[in-house]
């Protein structure tokens, strides 16, 4: 972290949450559920499939994890009451990973078939390193059970390509991301050559194993060479789909919706967008100057 970064990050705590909001808002749909389904139709009218998120993380105490599926079962209402191409995605420790593995399966569980008897999809997101051996135990778990559920791999990690090898045989879907998280570059890769180069090969690796990917991706170059990779394979374009993040480089969803491809949008919501938006923020930074450069609609994400 530079001594810019550091000085940006120390001064967040103390900016007015007014002002944080202008910060965010293009980010984030609101503090409630009504005001996500709002985005998630007006995404819609515009061609945009979605997806609703429910805003916090490392939740401590099972009561609260629990709250938090109550707030999701009403999410997965909403968005099916509003007649919505959305589905719904779950942050691991959101659910008590931090508190229990088992307790996180069980809540996974609850909403998996909760979405299922509704035809929705449910997805199991990825966060720091320390979590992934756990993530990966409970969506395996999951997967003996629902078949409309899928995972988040990051591209950053050395280890991504023997994960998509010990994943069990069968349907499987895939966010893929760069990976927002800083970790050591013991177990990462750093620079974003490199982390480009890893996406392209998990994907590679993916679709080899006849997976459905969605390419989650503000980055239009390596977009190119996802989409080469997609036809060397023979894919229709129903067979995979890019994700983007809520008000991030526009410009890029128009051009690969105008080319015919979908183009999923990432809706979070909640009161916590404050605290998240801190948190995110401590752990990378670089996330602040991609807010900044998409503001001022400059460089890649």
């Amino acid at each position: 972290m530079s001594k810019l970064d550091e000085l940006v990050i120390g001064t967040l705590p103390h900016v007015p949450r007014a002002m944080m909001w202008r910060l965010a808002k293009r980010y984030v749909a609101g503090e409630t559920l009504e005001s996500a389904i709002d985005k998630l139709r007006e995404l819609g009218e515009r061609g945009h499939p979605g997806i609703i998120d429910v805003l916090g993380e490392d939740v401590t105490g099972e009561a609260h994890a629990r709250r938090v599926v109550d707030e999701y079962l009403h999410a997965a209402d909403a968005v099916v009451a509003a007649r919505l191409d959305a589905y719904v995605s779950v942050k691991p420790t959101h659910v008590g990973l931090r508190t229990s593995e088992k307790l996180a399966h069980e809540l996974y569980s609850v909403l998996a078939r909760h979405c299922k008897q509704r035809g929705l999809f449910l997805r199991v997101e990825m966060e720091d390193h320390t979590t992934t051996d756990a993530t990966l135990r409970v969506f395996e778990l999951l997967r003996r059970e629902f078949d409309n559920v899928g995972v988040v791999l990051q591209a950053r990690l050395l280890r991504t390509p023997g994960d998509i090898a010990k994943l069990a045989p069968g349907p499987l879907h895939v966010r893929m991301v760069k990976g927002i998280y800083l970790e050591p570059a013991a177990i990462a890769h750093t620079q974003p050559v490199p982390i480009r180069d890893a996406y392209v090969e998990c994907t590679r690796l993916l679709l080899a194993r006849n997976a459905f990917v969605s390419f989650a991706t503000h980055d239009g170059d390596m977009a190119d060479k996802l989409i080469e990779l997609t036809r060397q394979h023979g894919l229709a374009r129903t067979q995979y789909e890019f994700q983007v993040l809520l008000g991030v480089q526009e410009g890029l969803w128009e051009r690969w919706s105008k080319a015919g491809h979908t183009v999923r949008v990432y809706v979070p919501f909640g009161p916590e967008w404050l605290p998240y938006s801190l948190r995110r923020l401590r752990k990378n930074p670089e996330m602040l100057r991609h807010l900044m450069r998409a503001t001022l609609g400059l460089g890649k994400q």
